[in-house]
């Protein structure tokens, strides 16, 4: 689909990667609905990109359906939001559970229907872009439930990619490894094991443009050795954790 032009609602819009995908398309000439929960980051981005602020809580099924509603006016979807959440076991609760699964899951899930059922019922052309992570590929410890809904929305997205096959509405998955300045890496400051490389805010943004634009299924955003370490751990996980382990991934990973 052409960005310039195009109405695109983007969710998680406040955060960095958020933002560096909105100044892309801002940049491509797109027409932007920005959303997320605060409200004073979002309206110095709307200054910036002439975008219309949508204030929602994700977590808040009310919120959800008024995005969901403002969904249906755009041409194209960018599903971006996310939260961690995630601990050592035994300090789970119930509350963050549903918290972590609203946000990362079932909200994408619900407005990315919406919007299909809606452009298909329309004949008319759209797009879904949904991000995920490569921690859908592969799963590390302390993130359980980062990656179940990782996981969850990469089935979701290779699914639904199959249903829309030979319509006018294109699906995109974006799944970033280790982003530097952004994102769940950035924000929970953790380390990792020597030589391994990050990719930019920017390139996500890059990713997202190159989804709308040319409607690949699926976009990594991640060096090649991570793309190949995260393959390995989908195919051999058993065999991944015991790398992990012996790398002090679980060290590294913890959250402080």
């Amino acid at each position: 689909m052409q960005i310039r032009g195009s109405r695109i609602l983007l969710t998680g819009a406040s955060g960095g990667l958020g933002e560096a995908i909105a100044l892309e398309l801002a940049r491509r000439r797109a027409d932007l609905v920005l959303t997320a929960r605060r409200a004073e980051l979002l309206e110095d981005l709307a200054r910036r990109t002439g975008g219309e602020v949508v204030v929602a809580d994700l977590s808040v099924a009310a919120d959800v359906d008024r995005v969901t509603e403002d969904a249906l006016g755009c041409d194209v979807i960018v599903l971006n939001a996310g939260i961690g959440g995630d601990g050592i076991v035994d300090e789970a609760t119930p509350e963050g559970i549903d918290q972590v699964l609203d946000v990362n899951l079932r909200a994408p899930i619900q407005t990315a229907v919406a919007f299909a059922q809606h452009k298909l019922a329309e004949r008319s052309p759209g797009h879904i872009v949904l991000v995920g992570s490569l921690s859908g590929v592969a799963p590390t410890p302390n993130t359980f439930m980062y990656n179940a809904t990782k996981f969850g929305l990469r089935g979701f997205a290779h699914s639904l990619g199959q249903d829309l096959d030979g319509t006018p509405v294109g699906l995109t998955l974006v799944a970033p490894g280790f982003i530097r300045d952004a994102g769940m890496f950035h924000d929970n400051d953790m380390d990792l094991p020597p030589g391994v490389r990050t990719k930019s805010p920017q390139d996500v943004a890059d990713a997202v443009v190159r989804g709308i634009e040319h409607g690949d299924r699926e976009v990594y955003v991640a060096p090649p050795e991570l793309r190949a370490m995260a393959s390995f751990a989908g195919l051999a996980p058993g065999l991944a954790a015991r790398v992990q382990k012996l790398a002090g991934v679980s060290e590294r990973t913890a959250r402080r």
